[in-house]
């Protein structure tokens, strides 16, 4: 069993309309959720699988960090699938260095969160003080790279450029060891 704390104003994005998110991720990830609607805490008790089970309170956190529902359950896609929080606040000197930092996250009309999650193929999401990205490791991976770059104060264009990179060297991993059906690979 896990405790996740959900801020207050997403407690109603993980019930769902008549609790059907909630059931959802019941049904999903075979769990039991006790949600204290009051504190925000969660608690996170496998019921089924427990493999399964295991993702159930990224599932949570995830919607509790701005993600959509239907983003969160990529999770369960397969079991390579992760989810990695970035803490904004962590790498700041003060609030108004926590605003700076989190609006080069962000980007000119949201610009640069979207380069992050099409160029590394995760789904990305900033809210409060967090960075969320949910995708394969190499997909994370590079989300935390490229948000660790800028944190650190790299231009945008260098980050830009190490995402093209990365995003090109995943695209040709992808091909050169693609396995076809009767188990050959292409080269």
């Amino acid at each position: 069993m896990k405790h996740v704390t959900v801020p207050e104003d997403r407690i109603g994005v993980l019930i769902g309309e008549g609790g059907e998110t909630m059931r959802e991720i019941e049904s999903r990830a075979e769990v039991r959720l006790d949600i204290d609607s009051e504190t925000g805490s969660v608690r996170v008790e496998p019921v089924g699988d427990p493999i399964l089970g295991l993702k159930g309170p990224d599932i949570v956190k995830a919607i509790g960090r701005g993600f959509a529902p239907e983003d969160a359950f990529r999770l369960l896609e397969d079991e390579m699938q992760r989810f990695d929080l970035i803490d904004i606040d962590a790498a700041t000197r003060n609030k108004k260095d926590l605003r700076r930092k989190k609006g080069r996250l962000i980007g000119e009309n949201g610009r640069t969160r979207e380069l992050m999650a099409e160029l590394s193929g995760a789904d990305v999401v900033i809210y409060g003080t967090t960075l969320g990205a949910i995708g394969s490791p190499e997909q994370v991976d590079a989300v935390r790279s490229a948000a660790e770059m800028i944190l650190d104060g790299a231009p945008h264009g260098a980050v830009y450029s190490f995402l093209e990179r990365r995003h090109n060297e995943m695209r040709s991993n992808d091909i050169e060891y693609h396995r076809f059906p009767d188990g050959s690979r292409s080269a």
